[in-house]
């Protein structure tokens, strides 16, 4: 009896092998010795079922994160760079797929349709580690932006997943490379800055009346 992973693994099979996609879901169903009606019974189309393979990637590295003894204890820089790193190292397994699922994905302004079930799980992980940052001092709760701050997560994730694809490193090292410096920079951004106390004690100023006084000394 057909499953959701023995379909995706009978896809990926098929995909990598032919070099393109099924010509439909009752040939591919035949070829794989089931029914239409099992294929539908989980993925409504092939797009569909890519959505499922890289939302999985996604997931599985979740699980398996969250499985680390030290991850109580982690700040949220470092559940993003702990999730980034092995989403990318569980990745190299499928490499052959993502990379054909990723360039023959369309390109437009917003994210690829095979990612979107993806994002949305990423974009929950990401809400998650950044709220723990806020409550505990560890980022800057800046009004309107704090809630930007997993968008820009998601962009510093595609900037890497892009890096990834043509990275012809040994190991890919330089991806590695990418992710520290790029998650790190990001998070840096996230953190109190001087700027942040410049707008506090202007807000301070406002409040008391100080700034013409400050200004006419």
């Amino acid at each position: 009896m057909a499953t959701a992973e023995s379909i995706r693994k009978a896809y990926m099979d098929y995909v990598l092998t032919e070099g393109r996609e099924p010509e439909s879901v009752y040939k591919f169903a035949k070829k794989n010795k089931m029914t239409e009606a099992e294929f539908y019974n989980f993925f409504g189309s092939f797009e569909g079922l890519e959505q499922n393979i890289w939302a999985d990637f996604a997931q599985l590295t979740i699980t398996e994160i969250n499985k680390q003894e030290v991850w109580a204890q982690y700040s949220a820089r470092e559940k993003a760079l702990s999730f980034f790193y092995s989403f990318f190292e569980l990745l190299k397994a499928n490499r052959s797929f993502a990379v054909y699922s990723f360039r023959k994905a369309p390109r437009g302004l917003g994210t690829p349709r095979i990612f979107e079930a993806m994002k949305t799980l990423f974009e929950s992980f990401a809400e998650g580690i950044l709220n723990e940052g806020l409550v505990s001092g560890e980022l800057s709760d800046r009004k309107f932006f704090s809630k930007k701050y997993k968008d820009a997560l998601w962009l510093q994730f595609g900037f890497v997943l892009n890096f990834w694809m043509n990275d012809n490193s040994a190991g890919f090292e330089k991806t590695d490379e990418a992710i520290e410096k790029g998650v790190n920079v990001t998070f840096d951004l996230f953190q109190r800055s001087p700027i942040d106390n410049l707008f506090e004690y202007g807000k301070f100023l406002a409040k008391n009346g100080g700034i013409k006084e400050a200004m006419g000394f």
